[in-house]
């Protein structure tokens, strides 16, 4: 056994208890912590700072299968951390050249560069801005045009964008092209074009490649992330809408909007692996994103957001209103809290999933028509997207801020 294990011994048991680290309070039962747990945690801090718990049982019992181990008690710390917190809400102005308005759809966040990454539809550019003193810079030159749906004019432009290794991928509904950009320099690379209209892009680290959705035609285009040639078509019976990469179990999320289904395609055989219903309503089911440890799904639908265990059985969880106006959500594996805009209602809800996976509200912040399609970095900081709603030239950015 570690020699970790003697202090664990005295911080957990089998008999339940309650204590004190780092000044929070909490209280737990039944914990039962596996030896092949206790090898892994020497440098778990709280044991480092001397951290001890009152009421402690039979400490033979670490030997133990896990039930509930120390992520448990990590994640109701932050927890209590999070409740304390109060929210600001500005915005980042972009450059809007006379138009007075900037349409987004996807927006990304680089946590090694600490890049906010945000395509510009209707102005035809990428704005970059620089987490640590809010600084843009501006890529310019993508391709953009007006299209006709339901009679209206709608722009066209670059709005897919995804962080890969060491580039960005920026794809463009105006001429069908996927394009790489350096992440630190900015220098534009080449390019590559399919024969729909691209969506969602997604840089797919296990096998190198770049996944585009493509509702148009129902499809999914696979792309080599070096040449950016289209090596695969898969072709599926609903509109793909969403995306979420599980790294983990190989798979590749994606939904079928109007279908009301989400599902699981294997990252290597392309075969689709399971199906679910999302239960999102007549709307369908629009983003997604993934905690890979437990195997969570979390589907954004209009008004609400839900969780799937797609580590399993695709079971819905639990759910949690957000408001409607609802087209991607944000999760954050590091704090297990969900980040969700809702452009009409004008508001971002923050919730919490547990180890059981339950959300619970932690805020309702709000924000400014039209914001939504937020990323989180790496200090809780959320930045929206806006859409075609409210008429906004720039980000809407809301911070935490700690009691």
């Amino acid at each position: 056994m570690s020699a970790a294990s003697p202090a664990l011994s005295r911080l957990i048991g089998d008999g339940g208890g309650s204590g004190r680290i780092k000044g929070y309070r909490f209280r737990f039962h039944g914990v039962r912590v596996a030896k092949k747990l206790l090898l892994g945690i020497e440098n778990f801090s709280a044991l480092q700072n001397g951290a001890t718990i009152l009421g402690m049982k039979r400490p033979n019992s670490l030997l133990l299968v896990v039930t509930v181990g120390i992520a448990a008690i990590a994640v109701g710390l932050q927890a209590a951390g999070d409740q304390n917190a109060t929210y600001t809400v500005r915005t980042v102005a972009l450059p809007d050249h006379g138009k007075g308005n900037i349409t987004m759809d996807y927006i990304a966040y680089d946590p090694r560069t600490g890049y906010v990454w945000v395509p510009a539809i209707n102005i035809g550019s990428v704005d970059v801005v620089d987490t640590s003193n809010g600084s843009v810079r501006e890529i310019s030159g993508f391709a953009t045009n007006e299209v006709e749906v339901r009679g209206r004019k709608r722009a066209q432009g670059p709005s897919g964008v995804s962080i890969g290794d060491g580039l960005v991928y920026i794809g463009d509904r105006a001429d069908s092209s996927v394009c790489a950009v350096d992440e630190k320099t900015l220098a534009r690379k080449g390019c590559g074009h399919i024969d729909s209209t691209p969506d969602g892009v997604v840089y797919v680290a296990p096998t190198k490649e770049v996944w585009v959705t493509a509702p148009r035609d129902n499809s999914v285009r696979i792309l080599d992330s070096q040449t950016l040639r289209q090596k695969e078509k898969l072709t599926f019976e609903g509109r793909p809408e969403g995306y979420a990469v599980d790294a983990q179990r190989g798979r590749f999320y994606v939904n079928y909007e109007d279908k009301d289904l989400t599902t699981a395609i294997d990252l290597q055989t392309h075969k689709t692996l399971a199906k679910w219903q999302s239960s999102c309503g007549e709307d369908g089911p629009h983003g997604l994103s993934v905690d890979q440890q437990t195997g969570y799904l979390f589907v954004a639908c209009s008004t609400q957001a839900e969780v799937l265990d797609a580590g399993h059985n695709g079971g819905k969880l639990s759910s949690i209103n957000t408001g409607d106006g609802v087209d991607d959500l944000n999760y954050s594996s590091a704090t297990h809290t969900l980040y969700v805009g809702a452009a009409k209602d004008a508001r971002l809800t923050v919730a919490r999933v547990d180890a059981t996976g339950k959300l619970s509200l932690v805020a309702e912040v709000p924000t400014h028509e039209g914001a939504r399609n937020g990323v989180v970095t790496k200090n809780g900081t959320v930045y929206l997207a806006h859409s075609q709603l409210g008429q906004l030239a720039g980000l809407v950015v809301v911070s935490p801020s700690r009691k």
